[in-house]
């Protein structure tokens, strides 16, 4: 049964030769999970524009010993003096009260990271990952009505957002462990999560305009254009993407085969049994975790209180914040993909070792935004600096996809969609602790002292966490994820070997 070593290194070098194509099945799967992601991502940062927009800003309350109007309105702001001022929203919402609402997102996507990526282990992740993105679009129309009735209504219909998104992360990575061969996994993979940023370039400027024009709406109309979006891609996904190559009918059969081969060992939904205590064992796995921590708490402190930084100390408005606060994630959109290109040369080159690059990757996108993080705190009222150094700081995160991102499908390409529930339930319950602390550090006090303390924590998580993954990380397949320790009738090969 199965292949020996010198044949099987043979049918790969067959097949590769064959099978790979400049374009085909797998990059529609790709493609398709990219737009997903992105989706995923609008339904996720809508909320940090519009509740700028649907809160009383200047009727909350402010320590009177305190100078909070630090900074003369943007220059934006100023060269549209003769435009009417923006309205403020109608709901009178705290500081912290606004830290509640725009986590309670996060709550309800941690409870569902572990359960998902378990099942969707066992029964296949397209039905979970379809299935979740329509929980999050019919309770994404829901939100304006849910608003009406008050902050816990609002709470609860995010929190069963979050619920819906759960399985995006973990059934995505699983997917492309699958479909993607371990040497185009680095582009792939970043394509990919790349999605995330995509997203949060397209919301954030769409949802600043969208909340700005009463024409259309006004800010409810925001979650009714990105929930139509999302609905389109359901539909389109499961009607294009299959669950793995085995069952893809149209498939071209010399690429069919070229990921098998090269892929050999990731099994499907019949693979073997989960490894629980070697995985909890394993260093590698706790250096992707910690590395999976620090990114998620830097990254909401961002993605969650930078529209609200940008009105409360640089005096945007909430057309020009929400272009301003969406360049950070161009950059480190067109950084992950660009850098994830260099990266699998380097792989494939073999100049420096693939553990390596995936550290000196990950280096780049912590310690890129802990020092423009640190920076922006002392720019003081140059808003123009200020957006320069955070674009250039989070544009250098993007690193992260060639670094920690993907390592878990390097470790094991066959659990990967089980490490990567659980690195992030860990790292969004993480997360989901930055809107709250900076709710809290600047309750009453809008100033910027106190957003640089919110600024320096970020900062500190980014370098001590990334400091742990470069110390115990490796790119090298670990010995519990070893297929020939299988039961033959379990291995891909046979797939090969029986010319089918």
């Amino acid at each position: 049964m199965g292949l020996h070593k010198e044949e099987f290194g043979q049918k790969i070098d067959d097949t590769t030769k064959t099978g790979r194509g400049w374009f085909g099945t797998r990059h529609v799967v790709t493609i398709m999970l990219f737009l997903g992601m992105a989706n995923a991502y609008t339904m996720r940062t809508n909320m940090s524009v519009a509740i700028v927009a649907m809160v009383n800003q200047t009727a909350l309350p402010k320590d009177p010993t305190l100078v909070t109007d630090e900074c003369p309105n943007s220059p934006i702001q100023s060269a549209n003096e003769t435009e009417p001022p923006p309205k403020d929203g109608h709901f009178l919402w705290t500081t912290t009260e606004q830290g509640y609402i725009l986590s309670a997102f996060f709550y309800g996507y941690c409870v569902t990271q572990i359960p998902c990526g378990i099942l969707a282990k066992k029964y296949g992740s397209k039905r979970f990952l379809a299935g979740g993105m329509l929980l999050n679009t019919i309770f994404g129309f829901l939100v304006p009505l849910a608003a009406s009735y008050g902050k816990w209504s609002l709470i609860v219909v995010r929190f069963i957002q979050g619920l819906g998104e759960g399985p995006v992360v973990p059934c995505s990575h699983a997917m492309l462990a699958k479909w993607i061969p371990p040497n185009e996994r680095s582009r792939m993979g970043a394509i990919v999560y790349a999605g995330a940023q995509f997203g949060t370039v397209i919301s954030m400027p769409l949802s600043g305009i969208l909340s700005n024009y009463e024409a259309f709406g006004g800010w409810p109309s925001i979650f009714y254009f990105f929930s139509i979006l999302t609905a389109i891609w359901v539909i389109a996904f499961w009607l294009i993407v299959y669950e793995d190559p085995d069952v893809h009918p149209t498939i071209n059969e010399d690429e069919r085969k070229y990921i098998i081969s090269t892929v050999w060992g990731a099994g499907g939904v019949s693979s073997a049994p989960v490894p629980w205590m070697s995985i909890l064992k394993s260093l590698p796995f706790w250096a992707i975790m910690v590395a999976h921590i620090g990114q998620n708490y830097g990254y909401e402190t961002l993605m969650t209180e930078l529209p609200t930084f940008m009105k409360q100390v640089l005096r945007f408005n909430i057309q020009a914040n929400g272009i301003l606060s969406a360049l950070p994630y161009l950059a480190m959109w067109a950084f992950s993909v660009t850098s994830s290109w260099v990266a699998d040369s380097i792989i494939s080159s073999k100049r420096i070792s693939h553990t390596v690059t995936r550290k000196i990757a990950n280096g780049i996108g912590h310690f890129g935004p802990a020092i423009a993080l640190v920076m922006a705190s002392y720019t003081g009222c140059n808003p123009y600096l200020t957006v320069a150094i955070l674009t250039v700081g989070v544009g250098l995160n993007g690193g992260i996809y060639s670094g920690f991102k993907v390592n878990h499908l390097d470790i094991s390409p066959r659990f990967a969609g089980i490490l990567m529930s659980f690195t992030n339930f860990t790292a969004n319950m993480a997360g989901l602790l930055a809107p709250i602390v900076a709710g809290y550090i600047i309750h009453e006090r809008p100033t910027q002292a106190a957003w640089r303390e919110v600024f320096f924590a970020a900062a500190g998580v980014y370098v001590v966490c990334n400091c742990f993954y470069l110390v115990f990380a490796t790119s090298k397949r670990q010995p519990w994820d070893d297929p020939s320790k299988d039961k033959p009738k379990a291995l891909k090969t046979d797939f090969i070997e029986s010319g089918n």
